[in-house]
């Protein structure tokens, strides 16, 4: 699939071969006084998922310094967009660990980093589903708004579904028990039966709450995340010499931000940027425009913060210390 993905983008490419050669001629011509604008948009965007985190992490009775939250979304941002198809979950699992080395329960942990994917997947619904009217396109709202925010709500439903009844709790857990049963007799480590474990863990994960002002600042916090990276879009149109459309902007990046989640490739390279192009040209902005455009957006939210991910990852393993210890 991945071979597929690079095939068209490189045919899409051949084809736009003139667009692209005038997109580098506007990147020449850059205006400089945005892309401070965009980097700081960006930063903001990471900084609202940490805050997040931090915030449903105060449910267990820890509190963590914004700075090492912080830290730990950079590096399993990093981790999550480098590796095709596992990279989110792998870049749960990482936070996961990073959090328990800072004493963080594993259930407070794991419920921390489920909600805060729920309701970032509510956020992103909102978006799509106030991008979609602001188009003034009644197909795209009936049909990609709509549709978008339902998608992005079916892991809400499940999640809940599991921690709010019982039936569907013991036949998550029965279900859980099986695959560690299987992974025990794969690796010849028979063990006990974790149905037991894993009920005291559901139990414990059902009982954490908040109250509600705080899931609202969550919420809030989620939807700056989306905001804050679409402005960075915005800034970036703005240093190619275009006014951004803005009655368009939040469906087109919604658009291209469903197409990216798709997991065909790492962080939706190629996906993305393909995608995000079209919307934009769809939306008005000049091919040339919106190609330079969606280069300079994608080094600053995607490249920018890969490396800086990879770079507190690389201190983190050579001081061998939890991310606590060291602040960001």
């Amino acid at each position: 699939m991945i071979v597929i993905a690079v095939a068209a983008t490189a045919a899409l490419a051949a084809l736009a071969r003139n667009t692209l050669t005038q997109s580098f001629t506007t990147l020449g011509g850059l205006r400089w006084r945005w892309i401070p604008l965009a980097v700081y948009c960006e930063f903001g965007s990471m900084a609202a998922v940490a805050r997040s985190q931090r915030r449903l992490l105060r449910a267990g009775g820890t509190k963590l310094h914004l700075r090492s939250v912080m830290a730990v979304t950079y590096a399993g941002n990093a981790i999550s967009v480098s590796l095709p198809l596992a990279g989110p979950e792998m870049g749960t699992a990482f936070a996961f660990r990073q959090f328990g080395r800072q004493g963080i329960e594993p259930a407070v942990a794991a419920w921390a980093l489920a909600v805060s994917g729920i309701i970032s997947s509510c956020a992103f619904a909102f978006i799509l589903a106030g991008g979609a009217p602001a188009s003034g396109s009644a197909v795209a709202a009936g049909g990609i708004g709509l549709g978008g925010a339902v998608m992005s709500l079916i892991p809400t439903v499940a999640v809940v579904g599991a921690l709010r009844y019982k039936g569907v709790r013991r036949w998550l857990n029965r279900v859980l028990a099986k695959l560690l049963a299987v992974a025990r007799h794969v690796i010849n480590r028979p063990g006990p039966s974790a149905e037991d474990a894993l009920e005291r863990f559901l139990d414990r994960v059902s009982s954490l709450r908040l109250p509600t002002v705080h899931y609202l600042e969550v919420f809030a916090l989620s939807l700056l995340n989306w905001v804050a990276d679409c402005l960075c879009l915005a800034a970036a149109i703005s240093a190619v010499g275009v006014h951004p459309p803005w009655s368009s902007l939040f469906l087109a990046y919604g658009v291209a931000m469903s197409a990216g989640s798709v997991g065909l490739t790492p962080g939706g390279l190629g996906v993305i940027e393909v995608a995000l192009a079209a919307a934009l040209v769809q939306a008005g902005v000049k091919g040339q425009h919106a190609i330079a455009a969606v280069l300079v957006y994608r080094l600053i939210s995607f490249w920018l913060v890969m490396i800086g991910g990879w770079l507190i990852m690389a201190i983190l393993v050579r001081r061998g210390r939890p991310v606590a210890d060291r602040g960001a």
